[in-house]
């Protein structure tokens, strides 16, 4: 039988609970508060510019694409990176999700919600994180250590602060289904325990009502990141397993109603913009899902079946020993306080085999197959958020695809932490305390000093850079008229929407083509590295020359970039 806590510490726990949530919203939101101004409201990524720029639109108007005349001209290329255009329609390239869900809040709240909703979210997640470690490790101790830890964690703040990433919400939609799961599989203390049976077991309005929640919030978080069902549906096969007689048919046949329920948004929009409820706006995930369809139709052996489906996940290749490099820089390197105490922790679960608990070998076994299969999957790949290939930064993109990763490990964290301090202050509950809360401390230190200056890509550091693009799209904006059409490699997101974009450059002949059309029917401008007098020569002399093209200084921007005005000599 659980103990129950007096009224008053209960009180006292959720206000420390809320306490940490208020933190965590101010903190992150004070990113964009810094960063964002009533009349320039942009982002420092490509993914960030597309997923406000749709979810604005989606709030005001209902829609999800907006028709670029320009592109009937210019072979559908005038629009910025991570947007596509399909016959002059531009349209997202990444999950509805963030931006179905955000729209449609925006459209209640007001647009100007919208970069400071994923620190909202971020903190319920905290909420949720803590009511879903409380149940797994039946200690408060445990789960409010796990909320501190989660509300500190630099990756969680750092992708709540920049906050059109879809990671942040997906997770926290993901810890929300697992905790009414795991409140539908729950024994509750009192109920007389029965015989459970798959087809014929127990199911009243609180079951519906935990089902429900759990299959839509599921569904949420699917539609979210739509790639994460490549360890989602595995950890939930393997909890259906060992849980199989506590789900029974009628909470089976819930759960999966509201998830389809969930989905069904993202199967209209896609339909609507893709011409298929399956088809999203990445190709490369199109062709997989097509090809994967039609292994069976083939021909192929059982072998030959499976290793066309591996080579199809496994789209960018599989690479296990850069996987564990990957690994080893992404999760031990940057944050050994959380790799050495997740490790003790997970030491200590063990050896404590008289308390070790169903429940605890079930989050050991999903949140190992998870971790093996986020690391083997995107560690295979190769990203270069930052310019330098040489630098292991938070801004890299493995930490914010890691995420499930470290929060798995963190409860085990919070573990031995707890059962540390336990051990050094015998029975004297304030010394308990004194001593987690320090250890608490000095992590929210390191963290706040990492995620602020940490690197080239601290929160400190992308404010400076914001405001040097900030006085570039002054200056652009300024020198350029509205129609003008802009070919750039770099500042696509900071000129867009306000300025229509292209990305290019001279090198390709088939481009340059387009770049003459173009010129006959808009002002076309280029923005770029300061060219080197011999370099600028030759482009006016020769390479646009050939084109018909003419191109002309209009002002050096600053120490690096420079505007360049193309014109059509014919």
């Amino acid at each position: 039988m659980k103990l129950q806590m007096p009224p008053i510490k209960q009180l006292y726990v959720w206000l420390f609970v809320l306490i940490l949530a208020i933190i965590f919203v101010v903190g992150a939101s004070s990113y964009n508060l810094a960063n964002q101004k009533s009349d320039y409201v942009h982002f420092s990524s490509p993914d960030e510019t597309a997923n406000y720029f749709f979810t604005k639109l989606y709030a005001k108007t209902g829609e999800l694409s907006v028709f670029e005349n320009y592109n009937l001209s210019a072979s559908d290329i005038v629009h910025p990176r991570s947007f596509r255009s399909d016959r002059g329609w531009l349209k997202p390239v990444s999950f509805l999700g963030i931006i179905l869900i955000f729209g449609t809040i925006a459209k209640v709240v007001g647009l100007g919600i919208i970069p400071f909703l994923m620190p909202i979210f971020g903190a319920i997640g905290i909420i949720f994180f803590y009511l879903l470690v409380e149940k797994l490790f039946s200690s408060r101790r445990i789960a409010l250590l796990s909320a501190a830890l989660l509300t500190f964690f630099p990756v969680y703040i750092y992708y709540s602060a920049r906050s059109m990433f879809h990671n942040v919400l997906f997770i926290v939609l993901a810890i929300m289904a697992f905790y009414f799961l795991s409140s539908l599989l729950e024994n509750r203390a009192g109920e007389i325990k029965t015989d459970p049976r798959f087809f014929t077991g127990h199911f009243n309005r609180r079951d519906f009502i935990l089902a429900a929640l759990s299959g839509l919030f599921f569904g949420l978080a699917v539609i979210t990141r739509v790639s994460e069902l490549l360890w989602l549906a595995p950890a939930l096969v393997l909890i259906f397993i060992f849980y199989f007689k506590r789900f029974n048919i009628f909470r089976l046949i819930v759960l999966i109603t509201f998830f389809l329920l969930a989905l069904l948004p993202m199967a209209y929009w896609n339909q609507a913009l893709y011409g298929s409820f399956t088809s999203g706006g990445y190709v490369e995930m199109n062709q997989s899902l097509t090809s994967i369809a039609t292994i069976g139709n083939q021909g192929f052996s059982l072998g030959e079946a499976v290793k066309k489906v591996g080579n199809t996940i496994f789209y960018f290749g599989f690479r296990p020993r850069q996987s564990l490099t990957m690994f080893y820089n992404y999760v031990v390197l940057m944050f050994p306080w959380l790799a050495g105490l997740a490790t003790l922790g997970l030491i200590w679960l063990l050896v404590s085999y008289k308390q070790f608990r169903k429940k605890y070998l079930v989050y050991l076994l999903v949140w190992g197959l998870v971790s093996v299969i986020l690391v083997l999957y995107y560690g295979s790949w190769k990203f270069t958020d930052n310019p330098d290939p040489r630098r292991f930064t938070i801004g890299n993109s493995y930490t914010r695809y890691w995420l499930p990763v470290y929060l798995g490990a963190i409860p085990l964290a919070a573990y031995f932490i707890d059962r540390l301090s336990r051990l050094l202050s015998g029975k004297k509950a304030l010394i308990r305390s004194a001593l987690s809360l320090l250890v608490v401390y000095a992590i929210f230190l390191y963290s706040a000093i990492f995620v602020m200056f940490g690197s080239e890509e601290g929160l400190v550091n992308v404010t400076y850079s914001n405001r040097v693009d900030y006085d570039l799209y002054a200056q652009v904006i300024e020198l350029t008229p509205p129609p003008a059409v802009i070919i750039t490699k770099y500042h696509d997101k900071v000129l867009f929407p306000e300025r229509r974009v292209l990305i290019g450059l001279f090198s390709d002949d088939q481009m340059n083509k387009i770049y003459f059309k173009l010129a006959q029917v808009a002002p076309l401008y280029y923005l770029n590295f300061q060219l080197k007098p011999e370099d600028f020569n030759y482009l006016k002399t020769r390479k646009l020359a050939n084109f018909g093209l003419d191109i002309e200084l209009v002002k050096v921007i600053n120490k690096d970039f420079a505007l360049y005005k193309l014109s059509s000599k014919k």
